[in-house]
């Protein structure tokens, strides 16, 4: 690179400009990589005050304009690190519901089977109970009974439905705490009893679900019946 010695100023021929130190000719070789610099002997005019002015005045509009891009992009990148939590959290949120969702209905999935093995159980104690009262007559005299012909159930007549997707319940224990859940009017009394066994504060005895207005108190064939129907 070409030093300042006697000529009064080192040109560019990259760009055409003087620079009157060995300071100025290095500081604009690393900022642009012109390396084509001659002497020349014509001397930089010194600026006037007003150059000098307008020249900070630029220097700060640069500096300025440099600034405000720097805090947008610093906003910008914070909307987006923000997006991006609310996003994760709603897709948390969303993952969790859908477990609990599924792990209910496997709930009530396996309770009803429970309660179809058990009705079905009770049955076949009452059949045994009854074949056993028959043979005994027929061993011992008597009258003969025949067995009484199984029941054949009517079905009920259907409840007006009332257009009502979902009801809000208010449950209270025995402790005096209330829990509160919202149902679908199709969900049957098991899936609030299955609610109240997983949410439940006042300890593990046994309990029963009823009214209090009007009083009334649901009984086993009750839990399989749809809260639209029960009111």
């Amino acid at each position: 690179m070409l030093t300042l010695s006697e000529c009064a100023c080192v040109l560019s021929a990259s760009c055409g400009k003087l620079f009157a130190t060995q300071l100025e000719v290095e500081f604009h070789a690393a900022k642009t990589n012109h390396s084509d610099f001659s002497e020349s002997k014509e001397e930089k005019r010194p600026l006037s005050e007003e150059e000098k002015r307008e020249q900070l005045r630029k220097l700060e509009d640069k500096m300025r304009q440099k600034r405000l891009e720097r805090e947008e992009g610093e906003k910008k990148e914070a909307l987006e690190r923000e997006r991006l939590r609310i996003k994760s959290g709603k897709e948390i949120t969303a993952a969790k519901k859908k477990m609990e969702d599924e792990e209910m209905k496997k709930l009530l999935e396996l309770r009803k089977r429970e309660k179809l093995e058990e009705k079905m159980a009770r049955q076949r104690v009452k059949d045994q109970i009854e074949q056993d009262k028959v043979a005994r007559r027929a061993k011992f005299g008597g009258p003969k009974v025949e067995p009484p012909p199984p029941a054949v159930t009517q079905p009920s007549q259907p409840a007006v439905a009332k257009d009502y997707l979902q009801t809000r319940l208010q449950i209270r224990l025995t402790n005096g705490q209330a829990l509160t859940q919202t149902f679908g009017s199709k969900e049957q009394l098991s899936a609030v009893r299955l609610f109240v066994e997983m949410n439940r504060t006042d300890g593990n005895d046994q309990f029963s679900l009823m009214t209090s207005f009007p009083k009334k108190i649901f009984s086993e064939e009750d839990y399989d019946k749809p809260l639209e129907v029960l009111g």
